[in-house]
């Protein structure tokens, strides 16, 4: 079995605000059967971005697998309001990168 980095397979990446209280994560492919194995894999869920991030599950306020765009998309409830005192990232551009190296395993 090949194993390989999310963003290996993965078309984009990306995080940013929805709003001032929740960060939305987009992992975009660029073909069916890419996305369908990283699907199978189980290696992107609602657990393992729980599990990677180090949060609650009931910090995840959606987890959808969002196949007319081939997409998985989840988002997070921020701990305090973009640009609040002790915000570290005010428009959550930068929350994506853990999930770079995200292994998944792929069938041959």
């Amino acid at each position: 079995m090949t194993t390989k980095k999310l963003s290996e397979l993965a078309k984009t990446i990306r995080s940013k605000n929805a709003g001032v209280n929740k960060i939305t994560f987009d992992v975009i492919f660029r073909d069916r059967a890419t996305y369908d194995a990283v699907k199978r894999s189980g290696a992107l869920t609602r657990a393992s971005v729980a599990a990677l991030y180090g949060i609650a599950d009931t910090r995840i306020s959606d987890f959808v697998q969002y196949d007319p765009g081939l997409a998985i998309k989840f988002t997070l409830y921020r701990l305090t309001p973009s640009g609040s005192a002790g915000d570290g990232d005010i428009f959550g551009a930068q929350q994506y990168a853990p999930l770079l190296d995200i292994p998944v395993p792929l069938d041959r």
